[in-house]
């Protein structure tokens, strides 16, 4: 399968890319911020590409679809929408450039990727987006509106681009993450931590393999006839 993982570097997406790239998947890994971890990918595996971009900037979301149809011989077979930025502030306290930058990189990117996606899947009758949201989305977050409307907006995408889209079997679905163990989360103090691991019935954090085997399955042909849905992936979290 030939796959593009956005933010495919760094915490979770790093936990997606590996995962494909062992199963022997062809995965374009697009970055921003993490060339290292990328590129030591790149270095360890074969079947890997790297790509730096700016996801919010659409002459390189261009610049990304021109490099996957060369390397793919015309596209991709899978989308994973994972690139995402958080901000945790008062809702008063966030300024529109703040706010801007959630939305474009959360959302905008995704709906843009996905676009640019869609063309060569529809010529195939075949293909597969997920988008990776929060549990946030599903249930607001104090002091994270912007996040979580954000992770909302990906959820509503994937209702939308299910039914459009499934008539031509192409596969839309999202994924929710609990509290995982990840860089983005390493701003949370040790009582922190714990009071989320004690809010989690499996009474532990996930981890970026939690969420990574989950894609796998959605990828799989065991995930046939599964389209338009958001699975949670949060030990309980929500109903704890």
């Amino acid at each position: 399968m030939k796959v593009i993982v956005t933010g495919g570097a760094g915490g979770i997406g790093r936990a997606i890319s590996e995962e494909l790239l062992r199963r022997g998947d062809r995965v374009l890994i697009c970055y921003y911020e993490s060339e290292e971890v990328a590129k030591e990918l790149c270095s360890r595996y074969e079947n890997a590409y790297c790509f730096q971009a700016d996801l919010t900037d659409s002459d390189a979301l261009d610049n990304l679809f021109a490099y996957a149809a060369e390397i793919f011989d015309g596209g991709a077979d899978a989308l994973i929408n994972n690139a995402g930025v958080s901000v945790s502030k008062c809702f008063q306290c966030i300024d529109d450039a703040a706010a801007d930058r959630v939305m474009a990189i959360n959302f905008g990117a995704a709906y843009k990727a996905s676009a640019r996606a869609v063309p060569y899947m529809l010529s195939r009758r075949s293909g597969n987006i997920i988008n990776i949201s929060s549990i946030w989305g599903i249930k607001g977050a104090a002091t994270e509106a912007l996040y979580s409307a954000s992770k909302a907006a990906l959820i509503a995408l994937t209702q939308a681009l299910a039914g459009e889209l499934g008539p031509s079997g192409i596969r839309v679905n999202c994924i929710a993450p609990g509290v995982i163990d990840t860089p983005m989360n390493a701003n949370l103090s040790a009582e922190e931590t714990e009071n989320l691991r004690r809010a989690t019935p499996l009474a532990r954090l996930g981890t970026g393999a939690d969420i990574a085997k989950t894609v796998k399955f959605l990828l799989s042909v065991d995930a046939a006839f599964i389209t338009g849905q958001t699975i949670t992936v949060d030990g309980g979290f929500l109903n704890g």
